[in-house]
């Protein structure tokens, strides 16, 4: 999902990743260009596993690793001439307390996890949002949100990473909904490549194509071979698996604003594979939610405190 605090000139060559690690938890890395005016944030809603609690997530540094998604496209490589077929189309909150959020160094962001809506309580008082606000947006009303703010104010930082505890144990969940300008629109021009591992994709797609040659199976474009012949997986902080392929689909052009989900229960008689999430229908309350410039108060404090 690319919301921000606020306003941003630009986003652009969005990469995102995620595996399910088979023990309750999602992985989830997302990089992106950008261009903004003023310090800014990006906010990620996550459908946790409830009751959330502040260590429902954990930030993994890639600070090390800023070209995992270049070496992840490698694993795609082109074959010339390029095949004509393009397979299968892109068709209750945990008890709040009143001690501070914790603020984590994560590389080069400084980011928080905010269990729940209650917890928003719990940031700087400036920046208290009404219940009343978040009852106007029912469709995030028991998510968590995942929240970097973003160092400089243009360029390409290094991936964002971290681990959840999801609700979703047969799907991997991509926050690709757009808020840039403060409102969500219907449809939002997409510039996303998305990335997954699962081992029940492995087992039914068939050889490897092209670089842009879905596999009937999953509708997805499997890597030529496993990650860690592209990938280095050591440096990956155990985001990525070596011995699993990778998949790939890109979303280019104007489509609807919904997040993607992407079903892997082969073993329950379904077929991989991906779908959109709900679409948002959010309010001007989304106006609270995207000021939280509480995080960049925050860092500024500290920074003039130490």
């Amino acid at each position: 999902m690319c919301c921000f605090a606020g306003p941003v000139k630009s986003v652009t060559d969005t990469n995102l990743f995620a595996r399910l690690s088979g023990n309750g938890t999602q992985l989830l890395a997302y990089q992106m260009k950008f261009e903004t005016e003023k310090e800014n944030a990006m906010i990620l809603p996550l459908p946790v596993a409830t009751p959330a609690r502040e260590d429902s997530l954990q930030f993994i540094s890639l600070k090390e690793y800023d070209s995992l998604f270049d070496d992840m496209d490698r694993a795609f490589p082109v074959i010339k001439p390029p095949s004509r077929g393009y397979g299968v189309p892109l068709s209750a909150a945990a008890s709040a307390i009143d001690s501070p959020l914790v603020v984590h160094d994560v590389g080069d962001f400084v980011a928080s996890f905010v269990p729940t809506m209650n917890d928003f309580g719990r940031l700087d008082p400036r920046f208290v949002i009404p219940k009343s606000s978040w009852d106007k947006i029912p469709q995030y009303a028991d998510y968590g949100f995942a929240v970097f703010q973003l160092k400089d104010l243009k360029g390409k930082p290094h991936p964002m990473a971290f681990e959840f505890e999801t609700r979703m144990k047969n799907e991997i969940f991509f926050p690709t909904v757009h808020i840039h300008d403060g409102e969500v629109h219907r449809r939002e021009h997409f510039d996303h490549t998305l990335y997954l591992q699962n081992a029940e994709f492995d087992k039914v797609v068939g050889k490897y194509v092209n670089h842009r040659v879905k596999d009937s199976a999953t509708g997805f474009v499997r890597s030529k071979d496993i990650a860690r012949r592209f990938c280095e997986v050591e440096k990956a902080a155990g985001l990525v698996d070596g011995n699993l392929l990778l998949h790939r689909i890109e979303m280019r052009g104007t489509m609807e604003n919904k997040d993607v989900i992407a079903p892997v229960a082969a073993a329950h008689g379904k077929t991989p594979g991906f779908r959109f999430g709900h679409l948002l229908s959010i309010t001007p309350a989304l106006l609270g939610m995207c000021g939280l410039g509480w995080i960049i108060n925050r860092r500024n404090r500290l920074r003039r405190e130490g």
